[in-house]
């Protein structure tokens, strides 16, 4: 698929990489097959509670008195699709394919994030000719669910006190800080009552949105299609008798949902005041979204008749609640231009076991007390409705190292190389890097990658020219280290 693409060695373990089912969580395959490529290569490797593997690789001839290097990245990736997709994330083989410059997947996720990052690691343990110090490739597990391999990774398996991540997702950027965050999920019990007769049912759709990485598209203000189902259940529950039976969108905590439905009746005599209300509103939606979500879509259809709903005050609650939730960027950073410092994501909406509600929700902030703020403004919205709450353990942020010396050896050679300047920044969005930094203090870091678009959707796409400047990187500084 990928013969004649440069770097060969990246693509051709990129290549063997998407073939590997590796969801958070069910990470044994990937696992297995970078055991046996540390077995093949006679290089020693460990593996800790947690799941995470370090592969060890001895420092090529002139290094080996020199400092040993961390490279690191996660193995899971992101398992989202396009409605009506039929894809088995669990044992199918994802279907790539190349595109005007661009690699991109077959109606789902690509996981380039972060299986780009590991091929590179891979290339650089296999090859011969590469100059390095002592290398320790870091392989962390369950980084999108909530970063737990990093959460769980055993203090006692490194040695190397500079660490380069390879987990960013714009080349020419470096990243030296990223955000911390904390997950809000809130919980409602609800009586299932049964429909009275005389009720036309309906099922409504948004999808179309464009989604992505909650940390790293978010400032673009996109449409999310839970809170723009709740306006529109909110708006009909306040013209008329409303029996909701199933309210579905998201997947993914750290994706902002593309897509949406609900399945509710309506009395018949209400069914010309409903459509009048949802063309209205998908009329405003238009002209509210339409430049950020131009392929942004509404429909509606009559279903069979449901058995059951939610009782009327569990439904009020819940559509209030969504209603009064704070959704998209809360502040800007006062000190780096361009920075989200505080958001906050309604990722899901899901009908659980046991006449539950489930709504899960995802604060992100570079400001460790403005991240508490928000999820206990969210917490406290669920609470007023009279949902029950609970808020995640969290994760750190990472606060930029203005002495940085990995700094400022990938500013020179990125210099050196290309004749221009790097962009240093921080991101929104959260790495594994604040964690390990609270596991080993004073740890010098650093995060790049190549260029990707649309992480966390099945619009993900790998710019393929981004993926030699990044590989020609990664060696320029471990030469230079």
């Amino acid at each position: 698929m990928f013969e004649n693409l440069e770097p060969g060695a990246v693509w051709c373990h990129f290549e063997a990489i998407l073939k590997i089912p590796r969801p958070s969580g069910g990470e044994e395959k990937i696992i297995r097959h970078l055991t046996e490529f540390a077995q093949a290569r006679g290089l020693e490797w460990k593996k800790d509670k947690a799941g995470n593997l370090i592969i060890y690789k001895g420092a090529t001839p002139g290094y080996e008195d020199r400092p040993a290097v961390i490279l690191q990245g996660h193995v899971d990736m992101v398992c989202e699709k396009e409605s009506g997709v039929v894809f088995d994330f669990e044992n199918n083989p994802i279907e790539a394919y190349v595109s005007e410059g661009w690699v991109r997947a077959r109606g789902t996720t690509l996981g380039a994030d972060c299986g780009i990052g590991i091929a590179a690691m891979l290339a650089v343990l296999e090859s011969e000719d590469i100059a390095h110090p002592p290398l320790e490739a870091l392989f962390t597990v369950d980084e999108e669910r909530g970063l737990t391999g990093a959460f769980g990774l055993e203090k006692s398996l490194l040695s190397g006190r500079t660490l380069i991540n390879l987990d960013s997702e714009d080349e020419g950027e470096l990243f030296t800080g990223c955000a911390g965050g904390i997950d809000t999920i809130a919980a409602f019990e609800y009586r299932r009552v049964k429909n009275p007769e005389n009720l036309a049912f309906f099922r409504i759709d948004i999808s179309g949105l464009a989604g992505g990485h909650s940390g790293d598209s978010i400032d673009r203000g996109p449409a999310n299609s839970n809170k723009l189902l709740a306006r529109l259940l909110h708006l009909l529950s306040h013209s008329m008798e409303l029996y909701l039976s199933c309210f579905d969108g998201g997947n993914m905590r750290n994706a902002i949902p593309r897509e949406a439905f609900a399945v509710f009746g309506a009395p018949l005599k209400s069914v010309v005041n409903l459509f009048e209300i949802y063309e209205e509103f998908e009329q405003s939606a238009t002209e509210e979204f339409g430049e950020i979500e131009p392929d942004m879509s509404f429909t509606v259809c009559e279903t069979p008749p449901v058995e059951y709903s939610i009782d009327p005050d569990t439904r009020r609650r819940l559509l209030d609640a969504l209603m009064a939730l704070p959704n998209g960027v809360i502040a800007m950073s006062p000190k780096m231009e361009g920075l989200v410092e505080t958001s906050t994501n309604l990722a899901s909406v899901k009908f659980a076991e046991g006449n539950r509600i489930e709504v899960t929700t995802s604060q992100r902030s570079s400001i460790e007390s403005a991240k508490f703020y928000i999820s206990r403004s969210v917490g406290a919205v669920f609470s007023l409705a009279g949902a029950s709450v609970k808020h995640s353990d969290g994760y750190p942020g990472w606060n930029p190292n203005p002495d940085s010396h990995i700094l400022e050896v990938t500013k020179s050679a990125y210099k050196r190389l290309f004749g221009v300047d790097p962009k240093v920044r921080a991101i929104h969005a959260g790495l594994e890097c604040g964690l390990l930094l609270e596991k080993y203090p004073g740890m010098d870091m650093i995060s790049f990658g190549p260029t990707l678009r649309g992480a966390h959707s099945p619009d993900e796409s790998l710019e393929i020219a981004s993926v030699e400047r990044f590989r020609i990187l990664l060696v320029e500084v471990l030469a230079a280290l």
